[in-house]
């Protein structure tokens, strides 16, 4: 790997953190009522995509890189244990990627499950459409799928984004046009990429970090939400991510989740619980909000 990659997908893992968070890591927030009852198991539809799923989604890459992540560590049958029992609660997102290396443990999951039932969305980190092809066809075959629900392109962070990777876009659209997969889009780790994301038509589905402290998110809350209300006004999918501030707010879950909720911005949110006790208390959790 050239040292420039390598150094671009080493803060992508980091989280690239927002520098300030301290300063609101303590801040009591007065966070609004909500307006109604929410659950994990809500069906929702992302965006414009007609996509139906449920509000939460099952993370596989709380922290993740080189095909490996905590929730990975649990072994395919650990971790596809734990999607099932969420799948037995009513969740039906599954959150993959590649570089967490969860494909075959969705797989094994998807076994068990009608295909149909379930949202599978997996990220590239191709840059060029040679790569982006091979990922395609190298992603069904280990998720044991003839499709994708939702294929984004992980981790950018260029302002140009949208005309430096235009050939990987074209793939995506192409894959979109044969049904190789149902929506295309990104996960966003600088600002001025989550600002580019915003202003592309081609951005079906967004991956945006958003918590109440500015944990490992691309810039302080409220400019975020600035731009999140831009996608949400284009009609873009939007599925939150970091809602825990990966492990900073795990003291502070209850005012998270009601902060996710009372944004009126997300139409999911994706969280990697690593045990099925604590996937259950975070159902538990959001249906208390």
């Amino acid at each position: 790997m050239k040292r420039r990659d390598f150094i671009h997908r080493t803060a992508c893992a980091a989280g690239a953190a927002w520098i300030h968070r301290a300063a609101f890591a303590q801040r009591p927030l007065a966070l609004p009522a909500l307006s109604r009852k929410f659950s994990a198991t809500d069906t929702v539809t992302l965006g414009k995509t007609g996509i139906q799923t449920s509000r939460l989604a099952m993370g596989t890459g709380t922290v993740g890189s080189g095909h490996h992540s905590h929730q990975t560590a649990l072994g395919i049958k650990g971790l596809s244990d734990l999607l099932l029992n969420g799948y037995d609660r009513g969740l039906r997102f599954f959150d993959s990627a590649d570089s967490y290396g969860s494909h075959p443990h969705v797989a094994e999951a998807l076994k068990q499950v009608p295909r149909d039932k379930i949202t599978v969305l997996t990220k590239t980190w191709a840059r060029d459409p040679v790569s982006a092809r091979a990922d395609l066809d190298r992603f069904r075959r280990e998720l044991g799928t003839d499709h994708i629900d939702i294929c984004l392109m992980h981790c950018l962070t260029e302002d140009d984004w949208t005309n430096r990777y235009k050939g990987v876009m074209d793939v995506l659209s192409e894959a979109k046009e044969k049904g190789i997969i149902r929506a295309h889009g990104c996960s966003c780790h600088s600002i001025e990429a989550l600002r580019a994301a915003a202003k592309s038509p081609w951005v079906d589905v967004d991956l945006v970090r958003i918590n109440p402290v500015g944990a490992y998110m691309d810039a302080d809350p409220d400019t975020v939400l600035a731009v999140l209300l831009e996608m949400r006004a284009a009609g873009k999918g939007i599925v939150g991510m970091k809602i825990l501030g990966q492990g900073e707010l795990r003291h502070r879950q209850d005012e998270a989740l009601r902060f996710a909720l009372s944004l009126n911005l997300l139409d999911a949110f994706t969280i990697g619980a690593e045990s099925q006790s604590e996937q259950e208390d975070l159902i538990r959790r959001i249906a208390a909000s």
